[in-house]
């Protein structure tokens, strides 16, 4: 196991939930007393076997997680993703050994920091002072190690005049802050980070992005980081877990995760209006549009360096004469961002009645973001048919530098341009 940090076998979670009766509800009070005495029977002899007491007239099981397995090597950058409830975070506590696997087992080589949730590993009624030392303890460091290190961490921080202050009266991004630089700094072995990095702010966001690749940089050092930020783990990460209803989906390079999660996402917008008996009567109509993937396929779920197409079906009855099919993309805001036009001339002949006319939007145009698509049949002064709020899709950021941010601001579109350096005068 020299080479492999972190081991995964047959990795399981299991809670057990409980649920209330609904026909209980409002019962007599001999019912309730009945069911009271009952829970608590239970409860006696679920505490006397060692099982967690769950309240409620039923239970069932609930699997965080199912059979996982996998091999992190030293020195890999992990990116963690998958939708809210696939299983990341348990995942991220049995690593750290906040809750134990209900089956399975994980063989882990190396000192382990986490950073999981906003105030974890805190003693609230510490100082920060305190608090980082107890980390270092916790982590096996000696006191002359943190002390060393602790100028460095209060720093980084940017918490130097509350130091002496209890973590309790500290704002989420100055415990954020603090958990980050104590975890980063006290040289763990293996770094484990959940998405708690959302709360600090830009400037911050930044620092942690390049002390992680610094960390992962030296020495060999290992970190798992789960994100929703897609685009923040194509540049940080080497290898990606996705993760699905509580199993393992996907092991491999970040960007085929990155690939197969977009994917997964991603639903049909294909919309057909063939059988509307009110588009019978037009002289020109859209019967049918859809936007396509990379596969070919229909999809509403997009990378940013994704070409999008754009595939409408056109009936015709009348002459093509000079008609123009438009396409037009709105954000979410309703603000147009681009139209395209082109005459029919250009792909059907005359007398032909149906077409499927497409258009191809290069990637890294468009802005990552949520549009839908407005369409319209039409000449010279005529709207022959109009459709808007089409295609609902969305483009997700898939690596660019604009991912090192949350909640950015990328305007509507990518607009190409070059840096240069001048020398100064």
């Amino acid at each position: 196991m020299t080479d492999i940090a972190i081991r995964a076998e047959r990795l399981g979670k299991t809670y057990v939930i409980g649920h209330e009766d609904e026909n209980l509800r409002g019962a007599s009070f001999r019912r309730a007393l009945a069911r009271s005495a009952r829970n608590l029977s239970r409860a006696s002899l679920d505490m006397l076997r060692g099982r967690p007491i769950i309240a409620g007239d039923t239970t069932e099981e609930f699997h965080a997680l199912r059979d996982v397995e996998f091999e992190i090597a030293r020195g890999d950058v992990v990116g963690v993703i998958g939708r809210n409830g696939a299983g990341k975070s348990t995942l991220l506590k049995i690593l750290s050994r906040i809750t134990e696997p209900t089956k399975g087992r994980v063989e882990i080589a190396g000192r382990v920091a986490s950073l999981l949730e906003i105030g974890t590993g805190f003693h609230p009624e510490l100082s920060g002072r305190e608090n980082v030392f107890l980390n270092g303890a916790i982590l096996g460091m000696s006191r002359a190690e943190i002390k060393r290190k602790f100028d460095e961490i209060v720093a980084f921080a940017r918490i130097d005049s509350f130091i002496d202050t209890p973590v309790k009266r500290y704002s989420s991004g100055m415990q954020v802050r603090l958990a980050f630089s104590v975890a980063a700094h006290l040289d763990p072995e293996i770094l484990l980070i959940d998405e708690v990095l959302a709360v600090g702010d830009l400037e911050f966001q930044k620092k942690c992005l390049g002390k992680m690749g610094e960390i992962a940089g030296r020495d060999g050092r290992t970190v798992l980081f789960v994100s929703h930020q897609l685009g923040m783990v194509a540049r940080l990460c080497t290898r990606g877990l996705l993760l699905s209803g509580g199993t393992l989906a996907f092991s491999g390079t970040a960007g085929e995760a990155i690939e197969r999660y977009v994917a997964q996402s991603a639903g049909s917008n294909k919309r057909s209006f063939a059988d509307e008996k009110r588009l019978e009567a037009l002289p020109a109509a859209i019967v049918g549009v859809e936007c396509v993937g990379p596969s070919g396929a229909a999809t509403d779920h997009f990378a940013s360096r994704d070409a999008i197409r754009v595939r409408v079906s056109l009936r015709v009855r009348q002459a093509i004469g000079g008609m123009l099919l438009g396409i037009g993309i709105e954000n979410r805001h309703a603000t147009r961002v681009s139209t395209w036009v082109t005459r029919l001339a250009e792909h059907m002949e005359e007398g032909q009645t149906n077409a499927e006319i497409e258009i191809e939007i290069e990637p890294d145009v468009i802005a990552p973001g949520g549009y839908t698509f407005t369409l319209a049949l039409h000449e010279a002064g005529i709207v022959y048919h109009r459709i808007e709020d089409q295609c609902p899709i969305m483009i997700i950021d898939s690596g660019s530098q604009m991912t090192q941010f949350s909640n950015v601001d990328y305007g509507v579109v990518l607009v190409p341009a070059r840096w240069r350096t001048r020398a100064a005068a």
